[in-house]
């Protein structure tokens, strides 16, 4: 039974715990320890009481406390609420992806986006999975991000990295470097700008957004010499997104784009590729980054970092992507449920 938000309550995050064996479980119970969250929302972890308190021996993490769910949408609104996703008893190894953890993880996402569907959650965290260990016949796709927009049944999304400095979406996601070039369309760009536009006016309130567009090609293709995307293709986007009244600059040789700060002039950046804007902002925004898929009509968001098997089980995870996920994630819901600001 659906159970919509009432204004008065406090937003409910739903947070997947992720693949059990990496830093999850840590960081979620980190990030869940500040009790200033508490106060602002209702977490309700999907995974597992067992590895919960298997880690929290683990840690000593005494402070942490939790409720059990024991009904569908029974959240304790004063509580850090965690549902059993799943009966098996799996084998916990820190640092070592397994089968298990990977069928684990996608159970947890699977219920979770089944609760966020039905309106149970406002929004949902999701912690790393690990690509190999969950792929099977009922995941094969290639990250959170086409698993989502499959499932909520979108058309088309973009991988947003965002951070209070930087926003970046990319036009090829998940894909072979090899791969990149034929699927640089006209059409795909103009499709993510549209959706880039859409979510800082939507999901930030930014009301009139300026989007910087890189190129493709070292040098943004040099006038012609290194590539020719940007003449025939890049550009038309460009200009046919400035004659519906968007303003949308570029393209721009993304080293130079970086290295001299002009991203700081912008309000969202359009990479072609995932290095080619994840990179810097790994590399600017680091603690605080944060995924975002935009174009969906549900809230997801998750750390910009991934399983880090090798610190797992060490208490050496920072839990600060994580947070900022989950505040972003509060504060994108909220955006949506205020006046539009799309024209």
């Amino acid at each position: 039974m659906t159970q919509p938000h009432r204004p008065h309550e406090k937003p409910r995050i739903g947070i997947t715990i992720g693949d059990f064996n990496g830093v999850g479980p840590e960081v979620i119970m980190k990030a869940l320890s500040d009790n200033r969250l508490l106060s602002m929302i209702t977490p309700v972890i999907y995974g597992s009481s067992r590895v919960i308190s298997f880690y929290k021996k683990l840690y000593n993490i005494e402070e942490f406390s939790y409720t059990q769910v024991k009904g569908k949408g029974q959240f304790a609104p004063k509580n850090i609420n965690v549902i059993n996703c799943w009966e098996d008893v799996f084998e916990i190894t820190p640092g070592k992806p397994s089968r298990e953890s990977g069928k684990a993880s996608f159970q947890a996402l699977q219920q979770a986006c089944e609760e966020l569907k039905e309106g149970l959650i406002d929004a949902l965290v999701t912690a790393p999975i690990d690509k190999h260990s969950i792929h099977s016949e009922e995941f094969p796709f290639k990250g959170h991000t086409e698993y989502l927009t499959q499932f909520f049944g979108a058309s088309e999304s973009l991988m947003f990295m965002v951070s209070d400095a930087l926003k970046v979406g990319l036009v090829a996601e998940h894909v072979a470097l090899k791969d990149v070039a034929p699927l640089i369309t006209k059409e795909k760009i103009e499709s993510k700008l549209r959706l880039l536009d859409q979510s800082l006016k939507k999901d930030f309130s930014i009301t009139k957004p300026r989007i910087a567009v890189l190129g493709l090609n070292p040098h943004a293709g040099d006038g012609g010499l290194i590539g020719q995307e940007e003449e025939s293709i890049i550009k038309p986007a460009i200009n046919e997104l400035k004659n519906k009244g968007k303003l949308v600059f570029g393209p721009f040789p993304a080293d130079g784009f970086f290295g001299s700060s002009q991203y700081t002039r912008y309000d969202g950046i359009l990479a072609m590729y995932h290095d080619q804007g994840l990179i810097p902002f790994k590399t600017i925004a680091f603690d605080n980054g944060v995924n975002f898929t935009a174009g969906l009509n549900v809230v997801r968001t998750s750390p910009d970092h991934g399983t880090g098997y090798a610190i797992a089980g060490k208490n050496e995870a920072d839990e600060s992507s994580l947070r900022e996920a989950i505040y972003r994630a509060t504060d994108i819901f909220k955006h949506r449920r205020e006046p539009s600001t799309e024209k």
